[in-house]
C-alpha cells in the first residue's frame, strides 16, 4: 500500500458511502469494514472512512480526479456520482451525495490543453469553461476551430 491514504469522514453514513462507491467504480473492493471504520480500494487507490459526528462538511479544496478515455466513461461516472442528491458544478467538477468533490475529466482535455497548437488550446479552454460535464465532441469542435 501507499504511504498516503485519503481519510474521509462520514456522519453516520459510512456503510452507505462505501456501498455507493463500490457501485460506481467497476474496479473497487472493500478491504475491511466495521461499524466505525472501513478501508476500501478504488482503481488501486486505498481510502479509509470513519463514522463521525458532528457533521464536518467536505469542501472543494480537496477533490478526486477521474481520468476517462471515452465519452461513455465520462457519462457513466457523471450520472452515477450526481445521482440521488449529487450536484453538478463547472468544468468537469461535481459533488456526490455525500458532498465529496470529484473531477470527471476526459484524456482529450489534457491532450488539447497541452498540445503544441496554442490557439486550439485556447479555444478548447474557452469551450470547457462553459461546460458542466465535459463533452469530448465539443472539445473536438473547439480544437478544429
Amino acid at each position: 500500500m501507499t504511504k498516503i491514504t485519503p481519510f474521509l469522514l462520514f456522519v453516520g453514513r459510512l456503510d452507505e458511502a462505501v456501498d455507493f462507491y463500490m457501485s460506481v467504480f467497476p474496479n473497487a473492493r472493500v478491504a475491511s469494514r466495521n461499524p466505525m471504520t472501513a478501508t476500501f480500494v478504488i482503481e488501486g487507490q486505498e481510502f479509509m472512512g470513519l463514522n463521525v459526528g458532528p457533521d464536518v462538511p467536505f469542501t472543494e479544496a480537496v477533490s478526486f480526479f477521474i481520468r476517462c478515455d471515452t465519452q461513455a466513461e465520462v457519462d457513466a461516472y457523471w450520472s452515477k456520482l450526481t445521482a440521488d442528491g449529487g450536484a453538478e458544478s463547472r468544468c468537469g467538477w461535481l459533488k456526490d451525495k455525500f458532498g465529496v468533490s470529484w473531477q470527471v475529466i476526459p484524456e482529450a482535455l489534457g491532450r488539447y490543453l497541452g498540445g503544441a497548437d496554442r490557439a486550439a488550446a485556447g479555444r478548447v479552454m474557452q469551450a470547457m469553461m462553459k461546460m458542466k460535464k465535459i463533452v469530448i465532441a465539443d472539445l473536438d469542435r473547439a480544437a478544429a476551430g
